[in-house]
């Protein structure tokens, strides 16, 4: 006689095979990789975010009067009025200096129209001119130096960071406020602020 068992056969649950302690390691590890990199993600927009301008930021940045490096001094009130492109940089700065081309490209190409653009140096003058002379500016690149940083603090720039950059209308005020290396489309869409 058969016997016969209340379970079917389809309840009848086999032993899973277990996953190796290689592969849950793997899982884990992988799974702290992307807790740290949503993490330092975190931390960088944190580190690198931009605050409001605090009052007389621009009041300041008109009132700058600042060394060129072939000498003689720089006067930023003389730009009021129209459209500035103000940028914060340093020779030792990669991504200021690979965004130097692109800035002087579009100065070039819209100056006719009004458009002023003006590149502070965080730099000594010896490096400031060794780099201009292998790459000149059209534009002026007087020598702003931790004064230069500090500026760009009171206009939004937390963490002093570099290169920075403001765009001002012709009314004055600012229109747009940039942490890092500029695109191509980004400079070109300056255009659009005047």
């Amino acid at each position: 006689m058969m016997e016969s068992s209340s379970e079917s056969p389809a309840s009848i649950t086999e032993p899973r095979p277990q996953a190796s302690p290689q592969k849950n390691r793997r899982l884990l590890l992988g799974g702290a990789a992307l807790a740290g990199v949503a993490v330092g993600g975190g931390l960088a927009l944190w580190k690198y975010r931009l605050a409001e301008p605090q009052d007389g930021a621009l009041a300041a940045l008109w009132a700058l009067e600042a060394e060129l490096p072939s000498g003689g001094v720089y006067q930023l009130s003389k730009l009021r009025g129209k459209p500035l492109v103000v940028n914060f940089w340093a020779t030792w700065c990669p991504p200021c200096v690979e965004e130097m081309p692109l800035l002087d490209a579009f100065y070039r190409e819209n100056a006719s129209i009004g458009w002023q653009m003006v590149g502070l140096a965080a730099d000594n003058a010896k490096a400031a001119n060794q780099f201009l002379s292998k790459m000149p500016m059209s534009f002026p690149t007087p020598l702003a130096g931790l004064a230069g940083i500090e500026l760009s603090r009171t206009l939004g720039n937390l963490s002093g960071a570099l290169p920075f950059t403001v765009v001002i209308n012709s009314s004055g005020a600012i229109a747009l406020r940039h942490m890092g290396k500029l695109s191509v489309q980004q400079i070109a869409d300056f255009k659009k602020i005047a």
